[in-house]
């Protein structure tokens, strides 16, 4: 498994997605890794597109850098010289270079980009910096194949919160998967389930 792991805004979009690998992150899976633009990223596209009270996402956003005090590179307080970037697109640069910095910070580890949006990343740039790409359903599906016990039990216990914190109506976990656009994860997660 990657020790690092930038999540993109639209990874911290989702309902699930972020309470999951939030809860992954805090089990010692990974370390998860964002910065400034990318939490406004979400704040801003969350209250335009779920309506979301901003106070309420202020007050996620700031719960999630005292949960993961060494995830935001902002608070790092390092200086690197970042490199110009030109093949992949524009918008999601600060993305990249939210990587680097955790690349140029951390070199002996393993630095990925979890993103839905795979085609804006331009693999052999990434690679050029020592950073690696992944959307969370293959993600996922490869920590299952790995770890299927440890990682089916997180996937109950964060949806069993969700439910009992009044976020999401009880259903078939595989259905929920589905929904969320995890259809390799959908498809394996029945299998492991009673492996």
């Amino acid at each position: 498994m990657p020790q690092k792991l930038v999540l993109d805004a639209c990874i911290l979009m989702s309902g699930v997605l972020r309470p999951l690998f939030l809860h992954l992150g805090q089990l010692g899976w990974f370390d998860p890794i964002w910065s400034d633009q990318i939490g406004r990223e979400w704040r801003r596209n969350a209250a335009r597109l779920w309506s979301v009270d901003v106070a309420l996402l202020e007050q996620a956003w700031e719960d999630m850098q005292l949960t993961f005090p060494q995830a935001n590179v902002d608070r790092w307080h390092t200086e690197h010289v970042l490199p110009t970037l030109q093949y992949s697109d524009a918008k999601d640069w600060h993305v990249i270079l939210t990587g680097i910095q955790a690349k140029l910070t951390f070199p002996d580890d393993d630095v990925l980009i979890l993103t839905w949006n795979i085609k804006d990343f331009r693999r052999s740039e990434l690679r050029q910096h020592g950073l690696g790409l992944s959307d969370p359903d293959r993600w996922l599906s490869r920590a299952l194949d790995e770890q299927p016990q440890a990682l089916v039990a997180v996937i109950e216990q964060t949806l069993t919160d969700l439910v009992s914190e009044g976020r999401r109506k009880p259903e078939p976990t595989a259905e929920l998967l589905k929904r969320e656009r995890l259809f390799r994860l959908a498809k394996l997660y029945p299998q492991k389930c009673h492996a």
